[in-house]
Protein backbone atom coordinates (compact mmCIF):
# COMPACT_ATOMS: atom_id res chain seq x y z
CA UNK A 1 0.00 0.00 0.00
CA UNK A 2 1.35 3.21 -0.90
CA UNK A 3 1.81 5.57 1.91
CA UNK A 4 0.27 9.26 2.39
CA UNK A 5 3.17 10.92 2.01
CA UNK A 6 3.55 9.70 -1.51
CA UNK A 7 0.75 10.40 -2.90
CA UNK A 8 1.01 14.33 -1.57
CA UNK A 9 4.06 14.23 -3.26
CA UNK A 10 2.40 13.51 -6.88
CA UNK A 11 3.95 14.85 -10.30
CA UNK A 12 0.69 15.70 -11.86
CA UNK A 13 -2.04 16.69 -8.82
CA UNK A 14 -5.45 16.27 -9.68
CA UNK A 15 -8.72 17.70 -8.41
CA UNK A 16 -10.37 14.85 -5.79
CA UNK A 17 -13.42 15.93 -6.61
CA UNK A 18 -15.48 16.42 -9.56
CA UNK A 19 -19.80 17.37 -10.24
CA UNK A 20 -21.46 14.09 -9.21
CA UNK A 21 -23.67 12.70 -11.85
CA UNK A 22 -28.02 12.61 -10.65
CA UNK A 23 -28.73 10.00 -8.60
CA UNK A 24 -30.05 8.12 -10.97
CA UNK A 25 -26.77 7.24 -12.27
CA UNK A 26 -25.50 5.49 -9.32
CA UNK A 27 -27.46 2.28 -9.06
CA UNK A 28 -30.24 0.56 -10.39
CA UNK A 29 -33.68 1.54 -9.85
CA UNK A 30 -35.53 0.88 -6.94
CA UNK A 31 -37.46 -2.45 -6.39
CA UNK A 32 -38.57 -2.34 -3.41
CA UNK A 33 -38.99 0.04 -0.68
CA UNK A 34 -36.37 2.40 0.90
CA UNK A 35 -36.70 0.57 4.19
CA UNK A 36 -36.84 -2.93 2.71
CA UNK A 37 -34.17 -2.43 0.40
CA UNK A 38 -32.48 -1.33 3.72
CA UNK A 39 -33.18 -4.54 5.24
CA UNK A 40 -32.12 -6.70 2.28
CA UNK A 41 -28.53 -4.72 2.30
CA UNK A 42 -28.08 -5.28 5.90
CA UNK A 43 -28.27 -8.89 5.47
CA UNK A 44 -26.21 -8.79 2.69
CA UNK A 45 -23.25 -6.96 3.92
CA UNK A 46 -23.66 -9.12 7.43
CA UNK A 47 -23.04 -12.01 4.52
CA UNK A 48 -19.84 -9.81 3.40
CA UNK A 49 -17.64 -12.52 3.79
CA UNK A 50 -19.27 -14.88 1.51
CA UNK A 51 -18.91 -14.29 -2.47
CA UNK A 52 -21.00 -11.90 -4.05
CA UNK A 53 -22.56 -10.75 -1.06
CA UNK A 54 -20.66 -7.35 -0.66
CA UNK A 55 -21.34 -6.38 -3.81
CA UNK A 56 -24.77 -7.33 -3.83
CA UNK A 57 -25.03 -5.19 -0.43
CA UNK A 58 -23.68 -2.23 -2.28
CA UNK A 59 -26.15 -2.18 -5.08
CA UNK A 60 -29.07 -2.90 -2.33
CA UNK A 61 -27.85 0.14 -0.84
CA UNK A 62 -27.64 2.17 -3.55
CA UNK A 63 -31.02 1.60 -4.61
CA UNK A 64 -32.26 2.28 -1.52
CA UNK A 65 -30.58 5.72 -1.30
CA UNK A 66 -32.25 6.31 -4.70
CA UNK A 67 -35.59 5.31 -3.23
CA UNK A 68 -35.06 7.67 -0.22
CA UNK A 69 -32.14 10.06 -0.56
CA UNK A 70 -32.49 11.76 2.43
CA UNK A 71 -31.45 8.70 4.50
CA UNK A 72 -27.55 9.06 4.73
CA UNK A 73 -27.73 5.54 5.70
CA UNK A 74 -27.84 4.12 2.54
CA UNK A 75 -24.79 6.25 1.39
CA UNK A 76 -23.16 5.20 4.14
CA UNK A 77 -23.51 1.52 3.69
CA UNK A 78 -22.66 1.90 0.12
CA UNK A 79 -19.39 3.16 0.30
CA UNK A 80 -18.48 0.90 3.23
CA UNK A 81 -19.30 -1.85 0.71
CA UNK A 82 -17.38 -0.39 -2.03
CA UNK A 83 -14.83 -0.03 0.58
CA UNK A 84 -14.66 -3.61 1.73
CA UNK A 85 -14.93 -4.58 -1.66
CA UNK A 86 -11.71 -2.38 -2.82
CA UNK A 87 -9.67 -4.23 -0.08
CA UNK A 88 -10.24 -7.90 -1.66
CA UNK A 89 -10.08 -6.84 -5.54
CA UNK A 90 -6.96 -7.91 -7.12
CA UNK A 91 -7.82 -5.32 -10.75
CA UNK A 92 -6.38 -2.03 -10.22
CA UNK A 93 -8.44 -0.64 -12.49
CA UNK A 94 -11.61 -2.10 -10.57
CA UNK A 95 -10.09 -0.71 -7.58
CA UNK A 96 -9.97 2.81 -8.72
CA UNK A 97 -13.13 2.39 -10.24
CA UNK A 98 -14.89 1.43 -6.90
CA UNK A 99 -13.04 4.34 -4.63
CA UNK A 100 -14.34 7.03 -7.28
CA UNK A 101 -18.08 6.17 -7.35
CA UNK A 102 -17.24 6.19 -3.48
CA UNK A 103 -16.07 9.62 -3.80
CA UNK A 104 -19.33 10.50 -6.27
CA UNK A 105 -21.76 8.20 -3.76
CA UNK A 106 -20.34 10.48 -0.68
CA UNK A 107 -20.95 14.07 -2.84
CA UNK A 108 -24.66 12.75 -3.55
CA UNK A 109 -24.80 11.95 0.40
CA UNK A 110 -24.31 15.59 1.42
CA UNK A 111 -26.32 17.34 -1.47
CA UNK A 112 -29.48 15.07 -0.22
CA UNK A 113 -28.38 14.97 3.43
CA UNK A 114 -26.80 18.22 4.09
CA UNK A 115 -26.65 18.30 7.62
CA UNK A 116 -25.76 14.98 8.33
CA UNK A 117 -22.06 14.20 9.74
CA UNK A 118 -22.44 10.69 8.55
CA UNK A 119 -21.86 12.61 5.25
CA UNK A 120 -18.91 13.88 6.15
CA UNK A 121 -17.38 11.03 7.70
CA UNK A 122 -17.82 8.73 4.81
CA UNK A 123 -16.87 11.27 2.32
CA UNK A 124 -13.73 11.81 4.23
CA UNK A 125 -12.98 8.00 4.01
CA UNK A 126 -13.83 7.56 0.42
CA UNK A 127 -11.70 10.59 -0.20
CA UNK A 128 -9.16 8.53 1.21
CA UNK A 129 -10.11 5.75 -1.11
CA UNK A 130 -9.66 7.78 -4.47
CA UNK A 131 -6.28 8.94 -2.91
CA UNK A 132 -4.68 5.56 -2.12
CA UNK A 133 -6.06 4.56 -5.91
CA UNK A 134 -5.70 7.63 -7.14
CA UNK A 135 -2.25 9.12 -5.96
CA UNK A 136 -2.76 12.25 -7.90
CA UNK A 137 -5.63 13.20 -5.97
CA UNK A 138 -4.26 12.73 -3.02
CA UNK A 139 -2.87 16.71 -2.48
CA UNK A 140 -6.43 17.81 -2.85
CA UNK A 141 -7.92 15.02 -1.04
CA UNK A 142 -5.57 15.53 2.79
CA UNK A 143 -6.77 18.88 3.39
CA UNK A 144 -10.39 18.09 2.32
CA UNK A 145 -10.86 15.03 4.59
CA UNK A 146 -9.25 16.86 7.59
CA UNK A 147 -12.16 19.41 7.42
CA UNK A 148 -14.50 16.69 6.82
CA UNK A 149 -13.57 14.62 9.75
CA UNK A 150 -13.06 17.62 11.79
CA UNK A 151 -16.69 18.55 11.44
CA UNK A 152 -17.91 14.94 11.98
CA UNK A 153 -16.54 15.26 15.16
CA UNK A 154 -18.44 18.30 16.28
CA UNK A 155 -21.41 16.82 15.57
CA UNK A 156 -21.00 13.17 15.61
CA UNK A 157 -17.67 11.92 17.34
CA UNK A 158 -19.74 8.00 17.45
CA UNK A 159 -19.70 7.31 14.00
CA UNK A 160 -18.51 4.21 12.61
CA UNK A 161 -16.95 3.06 15.99
CA UNK A 162 -15.69 6.47 16.92
CA UNK A 163 -14.43 6.58 12.71
CA UNK A 164 -13.89 10.46 12.78
CA UNK A 165 -11.26 10.56 16.05
CA UNK A 166 -9.71 7.24 14.51
CA UNK A 167 -9.61 8.28 10.48
CA UNK A 168 -8.38 12.04 11.64
CA UNK A 169 -6.03 10.29 14.15
CA UNK A 170 -4.59 8.12 10.50
CA UNK A 171 -4.63 11.31 8.01
CA UNK A 172 -2.46 13.48 10.69
CA UNK A 173 -0.41 10.84 11.00
CA UNK A 174 0.69 9.48 7.52
CA UNK A 175 0.64 12.46 5.79
CA UNK A 176 3.23 14.89 5.18
CA UNK A 177 3.47 17.52 7.55
CA UNK A 178 3.88 21.63 6.96
CA UNK A 179 4.03 22.77 4.22
CA UNK A 180 3.29 19.78 2.41
CA UNK A 181 0.98 18.83 4.13
CA UNK A 182 -1.17 18.64 6.95
CA UNK A 183 0.55 15.83 9.25
CA UNK A 184 0.87 16.20 12.76
CA UNK A 185 1.86 12.69 15.02
CA UNK A 186 1.60 14.94 18.26
CA UNK A 187 -1.74 16.18 17.71
CA UNK A 188 -2.70 12.42 16.05
CA UNK A 189 -1.97 11.11 19.07
CA UNK A 190 -5.02 12.84 20.92
CA UNK A 191 -7.39 12.03 18.09
CA UNK A 192 -6.27 8.36 18.55
CA UNK A 193 -6.79 8.18 22.53
CA UNK A 194 -10.55 9.41 21.74
CA UNK A 195 -11.48 6.47 19.38
CA UNK A 196 -9.71 4.37 21.77
CA UNK A 197 -11.74 5.70 24.78
CA UNK A 198 -15.08 5.82 22.92
CA UNK A 199 -14.90 2.22 21.40
CA UNK A 200 -11.59 0.22 22.91
CA UNK A 201 -12.89 -3.18 21.73
CA UNK A 202 -13.14 -2.00 18.31
CA UNK A 203 -9.57 -3.46 17.20
CA UNK A 204 -8.68 -0.72 14.35
CA UNK A 205 -8.91 1.57 17.29
CA UNK A 206 -6.45 0.54 19.21
CA UNK A 207 -3.85 -0.08 16.02
CA UNK A 208 -4.23 3.23 15.70
CA UNK A 209 -3.51 4.10 19.23
CA UNK A 210 -0.38 2.19 19.00
CA UNK A 211 0.99 3.91 15.77
CA UNK A 212 0.54 7.22 17.44
CA UNK A 213 1.72 6.08 20.56
CA UNK A 214 4.88 4.63 18.37
CA UNK A 215 5.11 8.15 16.13
CA UNK A 216 5.64 10.18 19.54
CA UNK A 217 8.27 8.17 21.21
CA UNK A 218 5.95 6.01 23.32
CA UNK A 219 7.00 2.33 22.32
CA UNK A 220 6.38 0.53 25.54
CA UNK A 221 2.68 2.13 25.45
CA UNK A 222 2.46 1.28 21.30
CA UNK A 223 3.51 -2.29 22.22
CA UNK A 224 -0.07 -2.76 24.70
CA UNK A 225 -2.17 -0.79 22.49
CA UNK A 226 -0.99 -3.45 19.49
CA UNK A 227 -1.14 -6.61 22.06
CA UNK A 228 -4.78 -5.57 22.97
CA UNK A 229 -5.37 -4.74 18.80
CA UNK A 230 -4.26 -8.32 18.24
CA UNK A 231 -5.84 -9.99 21.32
CA UNK A 232 -9.77 -8.58 19.98
CA UNK A 233 -8.93 -9.31 16.55
CA UNK A 234 -7.84 -12.82 17.03
CA UNK A 235 -11.67 -12.73 18.83
CA UNK A 236 -13.30 -11.46 16.06
CA UNK A 237 -11.60 -13.56 13.65
CA UNK A 238 -13.23 -16.45 16.05
CA UNK A 239 -16.63 -15.19 15.72
CA UNK A 240 -16.33 -14.99 12.76
CA UNK A 241 -15.71 -11.73 11.61
CA UNK A 242 -14.95 -11.11 7.83
CA UNK A 243 -12.65 -8.02 8.41
CA UNK A 244 -10.52 -9.45 11.30
CA UNK A 245 -7.93 -11.08 9.39
CA UNK A 246 -6.60 -7.62 8.24
CA UNK A 247 -6.91 -6.46 11.71
CA UNK A 248 -4.93 -9.48 12.76
CA UNK A 249 -2.34 -9.23 10.19
CA UNK A 250 -1.80 -5.63 10.86
CA UNK A 251 -0.89 -6.08 14.45
CA UNK A 252 0.87 -8.88 14.17
CA UNK A 253 3.26 -6.84 11.58
CA UNK A 254 3.44 -3.97 14.02
CA UNK A 255 4.58 -6.17 16.89
CA UNK A 256 6.99 -7.97 14.92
Amino acid sequence: MRSIASIILCAGCAQALQKPPPIEAIGAAPRASAAQLLAHADAAWARRGEPEQAAAAEDLYLQAARADPRNPGSFAGAIRAKAFRIGREKDGAERTRLAESAVITGQLCQENAPTAPACDYWLAAALGLQARERSATGHDALPRMVDLLRRAIRADPAIDQAGPHRLLAIVLLRAPGWPMGPGDAEAALPEAQAAARAAPEFPPNQLALGEALKKNGRAAEARTAYSQALRLATEAAARGDPDAKGWVDDASAALR
